[in-house]
């Protein structure tokens, strides 16, 4: 599988990484799902300290642990469990970050992380504070860089231009085309890579269509909106191909885009990504034409 350098770093991620929040907790099957990853040459393995109390952490670090120095783990900090476990809270202070890293060390079994992520982020944050614990694990060798994982405009804004981030990671589809208009070229003038997810826009982008819509539709789409656009793409693009190769092509047709997280419950679904990942690019005139009866929206809330 062809690989992509992460932003200015000497990371080179697979153009698809596994998403492993959706792997579950039987260590069985999330093993398999893993397995089957590496089988298809997938090197980019993306968890948070936040998924299952820290269980997901523990199964991708023990199922990785064979091929440590061949595999890039991203995980993730900020957001802090409750007590009861009923909730968790947003704590991106130097402190927790200096402090949760450890665990998260402790429960992948390895002594770096190679992408270490904000997990959000608001522009009341202590953002000065937040980079600084990040610069501090990375010179103390803890990680080795760092990114965030955010759709607000305004704070990508800040951290592009106070830290040394190598990535930010973003919804993006067809569906959701926010990043096109306030994130992408920003990010490509500074260098930074884009690590986006949900390309699939729960199911939508599938061969499984409108059987995944809502009668509340999908963000600037109502229900009518995806009834006329659908199946004109799927006429039109994805005709004499899965609607899956084309929404993952649609994501890596940018080229500030690193790697495409995709998630997944079963080995069947990873190598139907992977599948997806390696066949025919779209042309710039299918580019164009999705682009064309799709909408470019820009972001009304989460700034």
């Amino acid at each position: 599988m062809k690989k992509r350098r992460l932003g200015n770093s000497d990371l080179l991620v697979t153009e698809l990484g596994l998403g492993c929040m959706s792997i579950g907790t039987e260590e069985k099957t999330a093993r398999k799902i893993i397995e089957a990853a590496l089988e298809e040459g997938i090197n980019y393995f993306d968890t948070a300290d936040l998924y299952d109390f820290g269980k997901n952490e523990k199964i991708v670090g023990q199922a990785l642990k064979g091929v440590r120095e061949q595999v890039i783990i991203a995980t993730k900090v900020g957001n802090r469990w409750n007590k009861d476990q009923a909730g968790w809270s947003w704590d991106p202070s130097k402190a927790y970050i200096k402090e949760e890293v450890k665990n998260s060390l402790k429960r992948l079994g390895t002594d770096y992380i190679d992408l270490y992520q904000l997990h959000g982020g608001t522009i009341e944050d202590p953002i000065d504070e937040t980079i600084e614990a990040f610069e501090e694990l990375k010179a103390e060798g803890f990680i080795r860089y760092y990114g965030i994982s955010s759709i607000r405009p305004n704070v990508i804004k800040e951290y592009v231009a106070k830290s040394s981030i190598v990535s930010v990671m973003m919804q993006y589809s067809i569906l959701d085309r926010r990043p096109e208009e306030e994130a992408l070229p920003l990010l490509h003038e500074h260098g930074i890579s884009v690590v986006t997810r949900g390309p699939l826009a729960k199911g939508l982008l599938s061969d499984k269509l409108l059987d995944k819509a809502s009668e509340k539709g999908y963000l600037d789409y109502n229900y009518e909106d995806l009834r006329i656009v659908l199946p004109l793409l799927k006429e039109k693009v994805a005709a004499t191909r899965s609607f899956t190769e084309v929404a993952l092509q649609y994501n890596l047709a940018n080229t500030n885009v690193a790697s495409v997280i995709a998630g997944a419950s079963s080995p069947e679904q990873i190598k139907s990504s992977a599948e997806a990942v390696r066949s025919k690019p779209l042309s710039d005139g299918e580019i164009s034409f999705i682009k064309k009866i799709t909408k470019s929206s820009v972001y009304k809330e989460h700034l």
